[in-house]
């Protein structure tokens, strides 16, 4: 069963760390969005472990490349349910 609560935090981490509405988040992938360069990367990695209160190894760091690929990796390393 999927976890809104999850959902909502981590896309408001998105929206709130990229300055982008939650209909630009599907498909999203770094640097499609101006605010989504390293230093907007590192806002949404503090936004993602505040929100969930974990802290992420740097491959994860380097290898969130996408709004999908988050939710991957987050369900698989962090024991996040979407």
């Amino acid at each position: 069963m999927a976890n809104l609560e999850n959902l909502e935090k981590y896309n408001n981490a998105f929206c709130e760390s990229l300055e982008t509405q939650p209909d630009k988040l599907a498909g999203l992938k770094y640097q499609d969005i101006e605010a989504w360069d390293s230093v907007g990367h590192m806002r949404l990695i503090a936004a993602i472990e505040e929100a969930f209160d974990i802290m992420m190894e740097t491959d994860d760091i380097i290898d969130l490349s996408s709004y999908e690929h988050g939710k991957e990796i987050l369900s698989q390393k962090y024991d996040v349910e979407f």
